[in-house]
């Protein structure tokens, strides 16, 4: 890992969407643990699954047919961006069920899109 400390951003308010100051250290280390939960396709592709939910809760169960990997791996996944904070679960019997926290991901966005950049789509 490189020791160069390179520029971040951070929230301009508590009510703003975008980013215009650097990010203190606490919420540097916060998100890049988000980011690097992030960084392997099964989790990414878990996510987008469950995001894709509409704010809805998705079942494990429903989630493991989607790969060819076991339901234990399935569920170590997940417990992995539930712990980077970007899912809350809860268990119903022998199934536990996931949903995304869209503060989170605003979060994860926000740092995507610093202030004065404009989105355009690709």
């Amino acid at each position: 890992m490189s020791k160069q400390e390179l520029p971040v951003i951070a929230l301009a308010n508590c009510c703003s969407t975008t980013l215009s100051e650097p990010l203190d250290a606490e919420s540097a280390v916060t998100l890049a643990g988000a980011f690097k939960a992030l960084g392997d396709p099964v989790r990414l592709r878990l996510l987008s699954l469950i995001a894709a939910a509409g704010g809805e809760e998705v079942c494990v169960c429903e989630l493991t047919p989607a790969f060819e990997l076991s339901q234990p791996t399935i569920s170590h996944h997940l417990k992995v961006l539930r712990e980077a904070g970007l899912l809350t679960s809860e268990r119903r019997g022998t199934w536990v069920y996931y949903r995304v926290i869209p503060a989170a991901l605003q979060r994860l966005s926000d740092v995507l899109v610093p202030t004065g950049l404009t989105v355009t789509p690709a």
